[in-house]
């Protein structure tokens, strides 16, 4: 598996082909990601990765071991860490990962966090139909019953019920890459990724891009 990046979910806008057809895209701000910490097999680690850092913060806001671990891979301090298995090409502390390891046309996974909903009722939470608003009924947007008396005499695990909505992780697959704009550090993938505008982002190689085309 490739290294992927960190980036930073900008918006969603539109761009168009030679032919005039429009396409909408999502921009994702990588500025260049720098490499941490490399792990190998053969040493005491047990297995070959890269870490690799994104986003800058103030150094009085790290803690000492993380600001001693920064200062080792001689960069300053990072928001963002994110390990990755890897065993492709020599890499070494300091190196700079950037939008450049992507393609045009190249497929693509983005993992990120989903928009917060707060706690939410199970007609937005499951899209539940809701019960009747007429006749007396007070009961219009509310579960039902839940579980069965005596027997089980308890609720079952994964029951559909009110609760904490969105800020999960969340992996969008095989997207296609429209542009790669160096000079500005951006990354044009098109169709909608997870979460709001601001927010942390992890671009990879489709793990599944062979399997689907090959059907």
């Amino acid at each position: 598996m490739s290294i992927g990046i960190l980036g930073k979910k900008v918006g969603m806008t539109r761009v168009y082909d030679d032919k005039g057809a429009a396409t909408a895209v999502t921009v994702i701000e990588a500025s260049p990601n720098i490499v941490t910490q490399i792990k190998k097999a053969a040493e005491k680690d047990g297995y070959n990765a890269v870490q690799i850092a994104f986003d800058e913060q103030p150094e009085r806001t790290v803690s000492k071991p993380l600001a001693g671990h920064f200062k080792k891979a001689g960069t300053s301090p990072k928001r963002f860490l994110k390990e990755f298995e890897f065993a492709g090409e020599e890499l070494n502390l300091g190196d700079a990962v950037t939008v450049t390891r992507f393609a045009v046309g190249q497929m693509v996974d983005v993992i990120g966090l989903s928009k917060g909903r707060g706690f939410q009722g199970v007609v937005k939470r499951h899209n539940f139909g809701g019960q009747p608003e007429t006749h007396g009924s007070m009961m219009h947007r509310r579960a039902g019953a839940i579980g069965c008396r005596n027997k089980p005499g308890r609720i079952f695990k994964n029951k559909r019920m009110p609760g904490h909505m969105g800020q999960t992780k969340a992996t969008v697959q095989n997207l296609r890459v429209v542009q790669v704009r160096e000079s500005d550090n951006l990354l044009v993938i098109k169709g909608a990724i997870p979460g709001a505008n601001g927010s942390y982002v992890i671009v990879r190689q489709a793990v599944k891009a062979k399997k689907e085309a090959a059907k």
